[in-house]
Order: C-alpha cells, then structure tokens, then sequence
C-alpha cells in the first residue's frame, strides 16, 4: 500500500494587506481547514507527483475593511473560505 504524501502548507499573510492580527489569525485558521478539506481531493486528481511535497497560500489583496468592519465577522470568515475553497477546487478538479 502506497504511503499518502505529507505535505505542508506555508502561508503569506502581509500585514500590509492584513492589518489587523485577529484578521490574520481567521485567515490562517481558515486557510489551514481548507487545506485538511481539499487535500484528498488534490491527491485523488493525482495532478502532482511526489516532487510536490508543500503549497504555499499567499495573500495578494487586502479584504475591503469598508465591506468587513469587523475582523472576526461571519461575513469575512465566510468570503475567505468561498476564495479558499475555489482555489482548492480548481487544483484537485479536472485538467482544462
């Protein structure tokens, strides 16, 4: 039986984009469930070969703080993991 990979999952969060730490600490929190979610479905697509042993989540743009007043809101924990969760879907779905 083959063994799975163990993969590690490193994280971009710029306090630039991030201001606030409880921000960034909902977005570790969230991006690392996504990870443990989707990773079967990566493993399953067999897209990556054993050279792949980690990924590397990396914030590009700030959450609007106008729309997410709140750094800990449902709303934002909900926006982040929609954006993760498609991510992850479009690595472990079909090839295009």
């Amino acid at each position: 039986m083959a063994e799975s990979p163990r993969w590690r999952l490193g994280l971009v969060l710029p306090k630039k984009q991030a201001r606030r730490s409880v921000t960034r600490s909902l977005m570790r929190h969230q991006a690392r469930e996504a990870f443990r979610r989707h990773a079967p479905q990566v493993l399953a697509a067999g897209r990556h070969g054993p050279e792949v042993d980690g990924w590397v989540v990396r914030l590009r743009a700030p959450f609007d703080r106008k729309l997410f007043p709140s750094a800990a809101s449902e709303a934002l924990s909900a926006a982040v993991r929609q954006e993760l969760d498609e991510l992850w879907a479009r690595l472990g779905g079909p090839r295009a």
